[in-house]
């Protein structure tokens, strides 16, 4: 799964280590919420937000399943003629 988070990251491109030292968060953690295995705390969730300047919300980074792209969430779109 693809998180805001890490889309956020990748279209910035930006080091894991550069976000992780600029919010002051282990870079292993952060990437474990960048890829969905952990989530994060509020607190570095909002961290993040503002490391973003608000371009990324907390909640896409607390609840990343319900923000994921709508493609990787629906199947695929199947043209069927009758």
């Amino acid at each position: 799964m693809q998180t805001p988070l890490r889309n956020m990251r990748v279209k910035k491109e930006l080091k894991i280590t550069d976000v992780a030292h600029a919010v002051n968060c282990d870079p292993g953690y952060l990437s474990r919420v960048e890829r969905g295995v952990h989530t994060a705390s509020p607190e570095l969730a909002e961290k993040l937000s503002r490391f973003y300047s608000g371009e990324i919300t907390e909640l896409q980074i607390l609840y990343p399943k319900r923000y994921a792209r709508a493609s990787e969430s629906q199947p695929p779109n199947i043209n069927q003629s009758l």
